[in-house]
């Protein structure tokens, strides 16, 4: 990716064999500017290791790009979740576009449901995830899963409804929009035409594309296959949720 106002963040990021996590990745700065927060229908946790301090941050969905700044020589590992996935402590619904950050315990530690815990690391992540669960502090709504397969279920529409957004923090319908649009960034970055990318990821046409990118992502279509003109953006996943 192309740096912006003198930023560059160098991610990378691995698929984990967890039932809760979808992925888990890592990055790290080379300079400091302000940096492109694209829309993400997930939540995740963040490890923050800057300036000599670690901080742990549970972030929620985002619903829309935001301009963030991104400081120089900043280490960060995260923990993308399953959608279904959640901390009772925290409702998803209460993440939205905000996040919390976790008291720090010790230098290598932070409190969590009166305990200390050691920050996770991009190699010891289901290790962590595993401990969460074991104690109750991560759960699965189980509905969720019939609804993204789009599978029979017996409760009623709005029972869904509530259960869909205390799991996740937004509806599904707002939840599909975010994937599709970073579906179609994905495919504008590996070189398909527009046009193409418009039909492969259902949109109406070309303007409905650039309303929905400009919105979820910051960028016009022209914008994301000129990467000098784009600049840098968060981290930017592949998906089949919705498939």
């Amino acid at each position: 990716m192309e740096a912006v106002a003198g930023v560059r963040v160098i991610f990378r990021e691995r698929p984990s064999d967890s039932p809760f996590v979808e992925r888990v990745w890592s990055s790290y700065s080379q300079g400091c500017g302000m940096f492109t927060s694209i829309a993400a229908s997930h939540w995740m946790m963040v490890v923050t290791r800057l300036q000599g301090k670690i901080t742990l941050d549970i972030q929620g969905p985002e619903t829309r790009a935001t301009k963030v700044y991104c400081p120089a020589d900043g280490e960060w590992t995260g923990i993308l979740f399953k959608f279904g996935t959640f901390m009772p402590l925290f409702p998803t619904s209460t993440l939205v576009d905000g996040g919390v950050t976790l008291p720090e315990a010790t230098r290598q530690s932070f409190w969590l449901h009166g305990s200390g815990w050691q920050f996770p690391s991009y190699e010891n992540a289901e290790t962590f995830v595993d401990r969460l669960v074991r104690e109750g502090l991560l759960v699965v709504e189980p509905a969720i899963e019939s609804v993204l397969r789009g599978q029979p279920n017996t409760l009623s529409a709005r029972s869904l409804q509530r259960r869909f957004l205390t799991a996740t923090g937004m509806s599904y319908t707002d939840a599909r929009l975010i994937e599709r649009a970073r579906l179609a960034t994905i495919l504008l970055q590996q070189g398909i035409s527009i046009q193409d990318v418009v039909y492969q990821a259902g949109y109406f046409d070309q303007s409905h594309l650039i309303r929905e990118l400009k919105r979820f992502i910051g960028w016009t279509p022209a914008q994301i296959k000129d990467r000098n003109q784009s600049g840098q953006v968060s981290f930017l996943y592949n998906t089949d949720l919705f498939e």
